[in-house]
């Protein structure tokens, strides 16, 4: 079967809906959580019991993903027991998708009854603290693309997923945040975990120094191409959301530097710490990131 790419037009209710629908009838789970993983990261995926596997281009509606280290591929499983979604690959914008189809799986995560978003991706690393392989955890963002109209939820509302005028002064959830960061100084991982504010530039293109410079100044502590467009959706859906940057290089700030940015450089680190990640899952005798997400989701569920 071949997916179609989803124009604007195509983006309505009905269109998540029949996606949503076909997922459903095809698979017994109901997953709760969801991870959008980044370049490279897809083997958290592979964390996933009792896995059901779609790829992109069989799910109806689906987009495909065009970018090396991203699987293309929907992984439905369980992650310590708690029902789970994993996307091995997300969408950008430089793909030549337009914004509501790089977002169109959030809305059907929505459908299928997901709650809670886990975004990661790779990140340039902007401030002059940080080293390659730091995880910074997503405090707030800079959404440069939407400075110039390109923002998912322009156009019609439909009030079926969110308000006309959606809050972004919480698109990063404070309890989930705090729990990481518990979390991370349990396994001894509080060492390479920063806290910070990502940017979303559209790329293909890595920055500028001149643009380096800009985005510091803008307070911006790394830099990346996606994520920013799925939080928004997300949170307009009412979705809690956990953001998580892998540093995978220094931006180049100094002219007389003869460093260059590179996408083999990025899939390097993050062949290296997706290890980290990965023990945050697996490590025993002790709370794990995602065992505490998990815990925490059904703590809410039990007192509602």
């Amino acid at each position: 079967m071949e997916a179609a790419n989803p124009s604007s037009s195509q983006c309505s209710y009905e269109n998540y809906k029949k996606t949503a629908d076909w997922l459903l009838n095809r698979t017994e789970q109901r997953p709760k959580v969801a991870i959008i993983c980044g370049s490279g990261l897809g083997g958290l995926a592979d964390l996933l019991e009792e896995k059901t596997v779609f790829k992109y281009k069989d799910i109806p509606g689906f987009p495909t993903s065009t970018v090396q280290g991203h699987a293309g591929q929907l992984v439905f499983g369980k992650l310590k027991g708690c029902e789970c979604v994993c996307m091995q690959g997300r969408f950008h914008f430089y793909e030549g998708y337009n914004i509501q189809t790089v977002t169109y799986p959030v809305r059907v995560f929505y459908l299928l009854g997901v709650t809670t978003l886990i975004v990661t991706n790779a990140a340039g690393g902007l401030n002059d603290t940080y080293s390659v392989g730091d995880i910074m955890l997503i405090k707030d963002h800079i959404n440069m693309p939407g400075f110039a109209g390109q923002n998912p939820l322009c156009g019609h509302n439909d009030e079926r997923f969110g308000v006309r005028f959606p809050c972004m002064s919480d698109a990063y959830d404070r309890d989930l945040r705090a729990l990481t960061k518990r979390t991370a100084k349990e396994l001894g991982y509080d060492n390479f975990l920063q806290e910070g504010v990502y940017c979303m530039l559209a790329g293909p293109t890595y920055e500028t120094i001149a643009e380096c410079k800009l985005l510091q100044r803008l307070g911006a502590d790394a830099v990346g191409m996606s994520t920013v467009p799925e939080v928004v959706v997300a949170r307009h859906c009412g979705l809690r959301v956990l953001g998580l940057s892998l540093i995978t290089n220094k931006v180049v700030a100094d002219y007389e530097s003869n460093e260059r940015a590179n996408h083999a450089e990025v899939l390097k680190t993050t062949e290296h710490r997706t290890r980290d990640l990965q023990n945050l899952v697996h490590v025993e005798n002790s709370v794990s990131l995602w065992t505490g997400l998990i815990n925490w989701h059904y703590l809410l569920v039990s007192c509602c």
